[in-house]
């Protein structure tokens, strides 16, 4: 952010539903990583006060979000350099939160489209959190000052909003005191779909396993899925464009760039010709090398959760240090008296 009175600074998180699937790993993690190795300020959370829209059983919440701590660890996040921690461990979140729902406008949440999602037919039987989520979500990248989020695709909405909400806070108040985050999209896979359905987006809550490669899969199971794929009976073209008909084809080629690190033409010119005969145990071959270890790694560390827990307190104070004083700054401008 050339010019920029702000620091330039990284924020995102993940909710811990449980089944980190491939998709978030390339659509997310694995961005998160590269990123942190830049050399750039990374804080990462795992938005468990998110998580908490939908109805959750504590103990699978409390699970689930040593998991996906486990997770970041074994993708290779690494305490020393990024921040980790649990969001309800820091409650600035949630106190800039409630003045950022005092800021926002509904017309602005009306406009969202993953409330419109997820609630379907059920929107009066939806929590107010559910529907309010956005304005967190908001609190959860400004209350450090986040001038970077990288995100999935579906996600470029919220960041949007938090763009809004910020402009209109420093209007309202006169002041420059948030940045305006900008959305970090890019990447070959920042759009994983179903190994059985290329129209639709790669799901933890799809009923089909097959749907879906686990962070928590054994090399068997990631060959087995990738083996029983859909896909079509074409060669694979030479060049990328080719496959834009082909949503199945297209989406094996683009998670085989994102595991090696390549662009999918780059990829598309290595295997030119072949058919899903040769290409997918190939796939198999990469998949199972790249993930296998990070399999391995989050088994290791869920067997001493008690580690877990320490790198999240850990991280926690350090999210806080940054966090309280300007949560403080923002009470300050809005004309709250706090004599603590």
């Amino acid at each position: 952010m050339a010019g920029s009175p702000f620091t330039p600074r990284v924020f995102s998180g993940i909710q811990p539903s449980g089944n980190l699937t491939l998709g978030n790993y390339l659509g997310a993690v694995k961005r998160f990583v590269e990123m942190q190795n830049s050399g750039i300020e990374t804080i990462y959370c795992m938005v468990d006060m998110h998580a908490i829209t939908v109805w959750q059983n504590p103990d699978t919440l409390r699970h689930n979000t040593r998991e996906l701590a486990a997770a970041y660890i074994a993708c290779g996040l690494n305490p020393q350099k990024s921040i980790l921690f649990n969001q309800s461990q820091v409650p600035a979140h949630a106190e800039l939160g409630w003045l950022f729902n005092c800021v926002t406008r509904l017309g602005w949440m009306n406009r969202m489209t993953q409330f419109k999602d997820k609630a379907g037919k059920n929107a009066e039987k939806m929590s107010l959190g559910l529907y309010a989520y956005p304005s967190l979500m908001a609190a959860d990248i400004l209350v450090y000052k986040a001038t970077q989020v990288p995100v999935g695709d579906d996600q470029k909405q919220h960041v949007e909003l938090t763009r809004d909400i910020a402009a209109k806070f420093n209007h309202d108040f006169k002041s420059n005191y948030f940045p305006e985050p900008e959305p970090i999209i890019d990447g070959a896979a920042t759009r994983v779909m179903s190994l059985r359905d290329g129209s639709k987006k790669m799901s933890k809550s799809d009923p089909s396993d097959m749907s879906r490669i686990n962070m928590t899969d054994d090399a068997d199971t990631i060959a087995k899925k990738i083996r029983k794929a859909k896909t079509d009976s074409e060669a694979l073209p030479d060049n990328f464009d080719n496959l834009s008909n082909r949503p199945e084809a297209r989406n094996l080629v683009n998670i085989r760039a994102a595991l090696t690190s390549q662009t999918p033409q780059q990829v598309i010119t290595e295997v030119a010709g072949q058919d899903f005969s040769t290409f997918k145990p190939e796939l198999v071959d990469i998949a199972v090398s790249h993930l296998a270890p990070i399999t391995e790694e989050m088994n290791r560390l869920m067997d001493d959760v008690s580690e877990i827990d320490r790198i999240l307190g850990n991280g926690a104070n350090q999210a806080a240090e940054i966090a309280e004083p300007i949560l403080a700054g923002a009470y300050d401008i809005a004309g709250m008296i706090r004599s603590r």
